[in-house]
């Protein structure tokens, strides 16, 4: 019997009840659903991450260098993690400072290839660019799959009336839950062969000129 996919969903909304958080769950739903339609022998496990419950200990983390077990627990779930969702609150037109202290935790590599959806919450729709600027280029250098279509959510989208159906906020939920959902199931490509390592001072010996 396969195992579950693994879906875990980041979110670093700090107020209660979070539009963030609301947007994780839409997006983690909305993957497993499609998930589940692809292969419906396929079981999804949805794990979510409130990195509000974190601060201090992410913080204790990038001091001492030991994550407490809490954030040890979140950062074994994220590594081990077949996709993730990660969803932030904008703050001065960019990430909020606990996200990216989160991620500035997770071991390096953990993220490689790993597919990711990116999504965001702000008070105006101005923020959006902040996905692009700033989220996308974070994951980028972390060496995630990234998922084509970012969402971002301002409060106008929850529930608009008269919005055009094909580029509301439950449209692109479906669509980028659909991408990373054809990301996770992607054949992982196949092991680059090792190449014969060759010392500096070889490679210098095969380009000095003959004397």
């Amino acid at each position: 019997m396969n195992r579950p996919r693994r879906l875990v969903a980041v979110s670093a909304g700090l107020s209660l009840p979070s539009s963030t958080r609301l947007l994780a769950d839409r997006l983690a739903e909305a993957t497993a659903r499609q998930l589940e339609w692809t292969d419906p022998s396929t079981d999804v496990e949805i794990t979510v991450v409130e990195l509000r419950q974190l601060a201090v200990d992410i913080s204790k983390h990038l001091v001492t260098g030991f994550p407490p077990p809490a954030l040890r627990t979140a950062l074994d779930a994220v590594t081990a993690a077949d996709a993730l969702i990660v969803v932030t609150p904008v703050f001065n037109a960019s990430y909020s400072g606990l996200f990216k202290s989160f991620f500035d935790v997770v071991e390096r590599g953990a993220l490689d290839g790993k597919p990711v959806l990116t999504a965001a919450t702000g008070g105006t729709a101005r923020h959006s660019l902040t996905l692009d600027h700033a989220v996308r280029p974070l994951f980028a250098h972390l060496r995630a799959a990234t998922t084509p279509t970012a969402v971002f959510a301002a409060p106008e989208d929850w529930g608009a009336v008269g919005q055009n159906p094909a580029d509301g906020l439950a449209a692109r939920i479906v669509r980028a839950g659909a991408e990373l959902a054809r990301l996770t199931t992607a054949t992982p490509p196949a092991p680059a062969e090792e190449s014969e390592v060759v010392s500096f001072e070889e490679q210098l010996a095969a380009i000095r000129p003959a004397q």
